[in-house]
């Protein structure tokens, strides 16, 4: 089973859901591919906090990951399944023929000693990397192009995938996670097969504690505050602060923030579906 209920045996175990981690092979990562990381605590430059309820957090190193796929035509045997800490989806260690090793998103499913390849006329198998122009209708893609030789910049979170729905010209049609359908330039890259971890979404914290260690901190609700904090602060009692709003006064729920005029309006066939 994925993920596993902890017996109640401490009050921070007592709500935790946990991963098992059973697909990883490995915990030991690819020295080579490893990068200092420092994070900003939610300041910038100046020192000024930008960004409220982020500092702190457990120590940790980038990993390099190759979202270009741009080895083509050189086949690289799958090495191990790893833990990254950045991201939700685990990552897949490949070795290469010529001996070059990259990390890459861990596709559902791909095995140790599997072999994958990326670029014109590689087959619709998981973990191969193609052009969308190649890509079978129906096919599940992930780690999407957005403009050609960018780099995957869509359907990268775990458990997700996008689905391939036709071909109109020089466009690709594609269904996101989200439900939204759009077109993608078809000499833009996808890989086969949606991403690892499907189960993340059933993981639960269990306790305050393990949120400091991803380097979150605590968040104070709109209407415990003072009116001259936030626009929902104040009143006498418990008062439920009227129509949900942020700090600086914009609406929280069905307010459209998407730009009426965006360059990209007429590449979205359909709008995601919302409750």
């Amino acid at each position: 089973m994925p993920v596993k209920k902890l017996k109640p045996v401490t009050p921070g175990t007592r709500f935790r859901v946990a991963n098992t981690f059973e697909e990883l092979t490995t915990d030991v990562p690819e020295k080579s591919l490893l990068a200092p990381m420092s994070g900003t605590g939610g300041r910038n430059n100046q020192g000024r906090r930008t960004t409220r309820h982020r500092g702190g957090g457990h120590k940790q190193k980038y990993r390099l990951i190759d979202f270009l796929r741009n080895k083509d035509g050189i086949h690289a045997t799958v090495k191990s399944i790893e833990y990254d800490p950045n991201r939700t989806a685990f990552i897949a260690l490949l070795v290469y023929a010529d001996g070059e090793k990259r990390y890459i998103l861990a596709p559902q499913g791909l095995k140790v000693g599997t072999k994958v390849i990326s670029g014109p006329g590689a087959a619709p198998e998981i973990g191969n990397a193609l052009l969308l122009a190649e890509v079978p209708l129906g096919s599940s893609i992930h780690s999407i192009e957005l403009h050609p030789g960018q780099g995957a910049a869509l359907v990268r979170s775990a458990g997700t995938a996008a689905t391939m729905m036709g071909k109109e010209d020089r466009y690709a049609v594609v269904k996101m996670p989200s439900g939204e359908v759009r077109r993608i330039l078809m000499s833009c890259k996808a890989t086969i097969g949606s991403t690892s971890n499907p189960d993340h979404a059933l993981e639960a914290i269990g306790k305050a504690g393990r949120y400091r260690w991803l380097g979150f901190k605590s968040r104070s609700r709109g209407v415990a505050m003072n009116p001259v904090d936030h626009p929902m602060g104040g009143g006498e009692g418990r008062s439920s602060g009227g129509q949900p709003r942020s700090r600086n006064g914009q609406f929280s729920k069905g307010l459209k923030t998407r730009s009426p005029h965006k360059h990209s309006d007429n590449l979205i066939v359909s709008k995601r579906k919302t409750k």
